[in-house]
């Protein structure tokens, strides 16, 4: 595991702390790690939503008509391919 240095505000530390006491985080490692975690699942959607819009729409202007089926199976495989990078399997 490789160490990576912080600085944050004195003001900013005290809110996360009493954000961690009410969540029972026992270390402020463990809270920016789970932060870092979601973050990082969050622009994931947000680009599978991008390429999804972008899917959509390119066939709309081409004079196409998108199917909800078609929306539904790009969806299905954006969250497939979202559950690949973070290892998680899908029954």
């Amino acid at each position: 595991m490789e160490t990576v240095s912080l600085r944050l505000e004195k003001g900013f530390i005290a809110a996360m702390e009493k954000v961690m006491k009410g969540h029972r985080y026992a270390t402020r490692t463990e809270f920016i790690r789970e932060a870092v975690r979601e973050k990082i699942k969050d622009l994931e959607k947000q680009e599978a939503l991008f390429r999804l819009e972008k899917a959509y729409g390119a066939g709309a202007k081409k004079g196409r008509k998108i199917t909800d089926e078609q929306i539904h199976k790009a969806g299905e495989e954006a969250f497939e391919e979202i559950a690949k990078k973070l290892g998680v399997k899908l029954d």
